[in-house]
């Protein structure tokens, strides 16, 4: 299995920046997909920002230039840097992971972590 563990979330002024993080463990054989969704109360879970094993990312255009996604392989790990941070921008931020296990070899699933509250305020 693999698990993924959020750190990072916290109570931000609107304009303010936040760093979240998201480390994977367990028995990897191999990650994809790294990503960041969210949710805010009363709607759907919506993509933040993804980027594939070779460093491609992609971004919905409510976040574009102000969210930048990045990851360190070598410490499976993916980082989500947000900056100029909005009211709109509230609510549970979850790590996302397209995996291959040992476990599971060769089929890769899909991992979430718990989720970290972010939250800004006007």
């Amino acid at each position: 299995q693999v698990q993924l563990v959020e750190s990072g979330g916290g109570l931000v002024q609107a304009g303010g920046s936040l760093r979240l993080s998201c480390a994977a463990s367990g028995s990897i054989f191999r990650i994809n997909d790294m990503g960041w969704y969210r949710q805010a109360p009363g709607k759907q879970r919506e993509l933040v920002a993804i980027i594939t094993n070779g460093g491609s990312t992609n971004y919905p255009d409510s976040v574009k230039g102000r969210f930048t996604i990045s990851r360190d392989n070598a410490k499976n790990t993916v980082y989500l840097q947000m900056n100029s941070l909005k009211p709109e921008d509230t609510g549970v931020y979850y790590c996302y992971g397209n995996a291959v296990s040992s476990n599971t070899w060769p089929t890769a699933n899909d991992y979430w972590g718990q989720g970290t509250q972010v939250t800004v305020s006007s």
